[in-house]
């Protein structure tokens, strides 16, 4: 993962270029660095995570991973099956394309190993190629399971409403604004996503406060 001190070096960059994210970082602080194991169990709990909120998605991948043996490989998916993968929580869309991958891997015909050599561009064509990893998945598989500093997921809802509540915005940017939003941000882009996530939890937990 992009490690902590290099995560608060580059929002220190980021901070002195924009005001925005100047004024954002001190009402919501510097986050902690985030992480995951590049490999194949890391783009199953990502693909768990499609649409879907963060406490459910760790329930189904907790009672997935179990039912897998402690370990979710190809071949404990492969053996779990369909209906396996669907009786611990799984979607059928997503059961259908965890075996894709599951199987694609036993084949040889995908080589997470070997992508990790490859550039960005690259592992996200080779990812967003079999079927139920579009480029969100392809993103955060980038950011979170290989580290790398200037991805910008311009898919992702909660980026889109930090980047309206930054800006004072009356509606969510477009895809194309979220891209010139982030433009002046390369090559840290990684961690302002990693900032913009918590800013954004940080504003929903002030919001819920001020309710009360």
């Amino acid at each position: 993962m992009l490690p902590q001190d290099e995560l608060h070096r580059h929002l220190g960059i980021l901070r002195r270029r924009d005001k925005h994210i100047a004024g954002a970082i001190k009402l919501a602080g510097l986050p902690d660095a985030r992480g995951m194991t590049p490999g194949f169990a890391t783009l199953i709990h990502i693909i768990v995570d499609q649409q879907v909120s963060t406490a459910a998605g760790a329930a189904i991948w907790a009672k997935l991973k179990k039912a897998a043996g402690g370990r979710v490989t190809p071949r404990s998916l492969l053996d779990l099956g369909d209906k396996g993968l669907r009786a611990n929580g799984m979607s059928g869309p997503k059961a259908r394309y965890a075996l894709g991958l599951a199987e694609a891997v036993e084949r040889g015909e995908l080589n997470l190993r070997t992508l990790a050599r490859a550039g960005d561009d690259e592992v996200r064509a080779t990812l967003t190629a079999f079927k139920g990893v579009g480029n969100w998945t392809a993103d955060i598989y980038l950011m979170f399971g290989m580290g790398r500093p200037d991805v910008w997921p311009v898919g992702d809802l909660a980026i889109q409403h930090a980047v309206r509540i930054m800006h004072a915005l009356d509606e969510r940017p477009a895809i194309d604004a979220l891209e010139a939003v982030g433009a002046p941000w390369r090559p840290y882009r990684t961690s302002a996503a990693i900032f913009l996530w918590h800013y954004f939890a940080h504003m929903r937990r002030a919001a819920t406060a001020s309710t009360r």
